[in-house]
């Protein structure tokens, strides 16, 4: 596992890193100072689980984990006992009172693992293959802590945004996010219906309004086309 440690106190900062060092199973890959840092680090290292103050300059650690869309596992280390029902209604993994021993310390780390090696399995499964159920006529993806189900026939396009995916809906306010890669959503989408047209965009063919010479239109969206794959569309369009 890889984790960042977020505190404004350097000695908090130090015993962290120093207990993390005793940690077989969990690498520390950045160490910061203020929630602005903490952001940085994990747009450049995607952690899987970040050891959190909550008393910090700028922006307080419950309202950093509040401003993520899909944050890592969290667990808060703190001097204050009183977030601590605040902190569950964030989904947190576990709650450390300092001075923390590292027993405590152990145990949640244990714990972080345990969920991680769940979410691991969770990732493997999360998809189901078209080629192992030919009649399947929809996906199900991990969104937060549940398996949600997508209707094919409800996806206008996908768009790939490195380890995330952003899958556009009808009649859906806003797009889901799951952590995923573009290549395993269009192995599980049936290809006589979808297509890739960017190598950052899968589209829903029937939900195609206006194709130009370098993008195409769906309800409203203009996505751009790559030259590769310009011919499968013509050729989709003639066809039709």
């Amino acid at each position: 596992m890889k984790c960042i440690i977020v505190d404004d106190e350097p000695l908090a900062l130090d015993l962290l890193e120093d207990n993390l060092s005793r940690i077989p199973f969990i690498t520390n890959v950045g160490r910061c100072k203020n929630a602005f840092e903490a952001i940085q680090a994990i747009h450049e290292h995607q952690p899987d689980l970040i050891f959190l103050d909550i008393q910090m300059p700028g922006l307080d650690g419950m309202s950093f984990v509040k401003s993520l869309n899909q944050p890592p596992l969290i667990v808060f280390v703190t001097a204050h006992k009183h977030y601590s029902l605040e902190s569950y209604d964030l989904n947190a993994l576990d709650y450390l009172v300092k001075p923390v021993s590292f027993e405590r310390f152990f145990k949640a780390c244990s714990k972080a693992q345990e969920w991680h090696q769940l979410r691991q399995r969770v990732a493997a499964a999360e998809v189901v293959s078209v080629e192992e159920n030919a009649k399947a006529d929809f996906m199900m993806v991990h969104i937060d802590y549940s398996l949600v189900k997508i209707s094919f026939k409800d996806i206008l396009f996908v768009e790939g945004l490195k380890d995330y995916v952003k899958i556009f809906l009808q009649n859906a306010p806003k797009p889901l996010v799951t952590r995923m890669n573009l290549k395993a959503v269009e192995e599980a989408l049936p290809s006589s219906d979808f297509s890739r047209i960017h190598r950052s965009y899968i589209v829903a063919l029937d939900k195609i309004d206006a194709l130009r010479k370098n993008a195409l239109v769906i309800k409203g969206h203009e996505l751009p086309l790559g030259e590769a794959f310009r011919e499968g569309l013509d050729n989709y369009f003639k066809l039709k």
